[in-house]
């Protein structure tokens, strides 16, 4: 009898030794700040668990980045923590020959966190995706260096060669971003709506189209825009904005006047975090006046501060249970990225209208470049990386399907409805992450490479 004891005694030792040994190596392998090494779990969710689930969907667009310039190395931090290497990065042999063909530029990791600032306007974007016959419709992704040679040596500076296009950050420059893009939500296929610059672009996440503009507009936009489709249901909104008065909802000027009392400083965005008063839809517009938007020639690293201050803020208030924030980036910004735009679905069947006769023709029925793309809530599914082809305009098909209102053009119609990011079941993240501090000490110059 003593025997037996001691045999089941010793045997329930052992397996808890195990065990412990067990839960050790699987921490192990998770690595740090609760990295999940484990495959995404396959959960279908559905309208209904996002109707029930989310009360508060908030956007935020930084500036003029494209995703092989940020997230090209993201596959090396995925692996480094014991995830798959399922992200669409920048290859091996990614390059461009500099603006006067005399070398051949290879993707290469910058040292500065600023540089001279690349056009990412009609023409440019167009020769971006070939140099030599960029109406040709063929897609050869050659021409990002010869035209930030071209703008530089337009700009009196000194990337006359157009070698800052090829250039591309890491985990050490922006960890916080690579941190949150694998701990949450991620996209190898996600676009800016169309293939030219800022203007337009936000135009479309407005409003789901550009009404034919390539060019900033010169008059008031006229077309139904996202908040006046909330306005008119009855949806709560907000639009934050960092710097005074600087949102790109004043191009709808009467719309935009008739609503001054909804147009309020991001201060406010903090205390409705805190107080658990966030309106159902929320756009925060960054800091285009004061260099906290990441456009170049700003630090990158103080735009990336910026953004962790707002979701930080958010994941440590009463208001992160029911919240899901989208993170983009509103073009590429002249930066390289290897992967060509995709065909689209035209919004509204409206040709460009303000092309000059010089420039490159052209139509709505391609996206723009690949942008970084984070989407951050207690339901996104950990290190989910989505190989599904969208543009920001899914945002819009995104509020539309939580509060049952039509779209507002063909192009937010034809999005994906994103619920492959999330688990409202499960609730993967109802105790947000850890993330690391965004440094912004890293050298900031424009007159020299790396």
């Amino acid at each position: 009898m003593s025997n037996f004891y001691f045999e089941q005694k010793t045997s329930a030792s052992t397996r808890l030794f195990f065990l412990v040994i067990l839960v050790l190596a699987l921490m192990a392998i998770a690595g740090c700040r609760g990295l999940n090494a484990g495959p995404v779990e396959q959960v279908v969710s559905t309208p209904a668990d996002l109707k029930s689930s989310v009360n508060h969907i908030v956007i935020l667009l930084q500036e003029n980045r494209s995703f092989d310039h940020y997230f090209g190395k993201l596959n090396d931090y995925r692996t480094a923590h014991g995830l798959g290497a399922d992200v669409d990065g920048i290859p091996a042999t990614a390059s461009n020959q500099n603006f006067d063909r005399t070398a051949t530029i290879n993707a290469f990791h910058l040292i500065t966190a600023c540089t001279e600032n690349p056009s990412p306007s009609w023409n440019e974007s167009h020769v971006d995706i070939n140099r030599d016959a960029p109406d040709s419709g063929i897609a050869l992704m050659d021409g990002f260096a010869f035209s930030a040679g071209t703008d530089s040596r337009a700009n009196n500076g000194a990337d006359i060669q157009g070698v800052r296009a090829m250039g591309y950050y890491t985990d050490a420059d922006l960890p916080y971003y690579y941190f949150m893009a694998t701990q949450f939500g991620t996209s190898d296929r996600f676009f800016s709506p169309a293939p030219t610059r800022t203007q337009p672009n936000r135009l479309y996440l407005l409003s789901a189209t550009s009404a034919g503009l390539v060019y900033p507009p010169t008059q008031e936009a006229t077309q139904k825009n996202i908040f006046q489709l909330l306005q008119e249901n009855n949806i709560s909104w907000k639009v934050y904005v960092t710097d005074p008065n600087a949102t790109y909802l004043n191009t709808f000027t009467t719309f935009a006047n008739a609503h001054k009392d909804k147009i309020v400083p991001v201060s406010q965005y903090l205390t409705d975090v805190q107080a658990g008063t966030l309106p159902s839809v929320a756009l925060i517009e960054s800091g285009y006046e004061s260099g906290r938007d990441e456009h170049a020639p700003g630090s990158v690293q103080v735009g990336a501060a910026y953004a962790e201050s707002l979701i930080n803020a958010l994941m440590s208030s009463p208001s992160w249970k029911d919240t899901v924030f989208f993170l983009s980036f509103d073009e590429g910004g002249g930066y390289y990225d290897h992967v060509p735009p995709p065909p689209a679905v035209s919004p509204d069947g409206i040709a460009p209208k303000d092309l000059m006769p010089t420039d490159i023709k052209g139509d709505f029925t391609i996206e723009g470049f690949r942008v970084p793309l984070i989407v951050i809530s207690p339901f996104t599914k950990p290190g989910f990386v989505s190989h599904t082809q969208a543009d920001y305009t899914a945002f819009l098909k995104f509020v539309e399907n939580r509060f049952d209102l039509p779209s507002l053009t063909k192009r937010d119609a034809a999005q994906p409805d994103f619920l492959e990011f999330f688990d409202f079941a499960g609730v993967p993240w109802k105790t947000p992450p850890n993330p690391p501090a965004q440094p912004t000490n890293a050298p900031c110059y424009g007159d020299h490479l790396p």
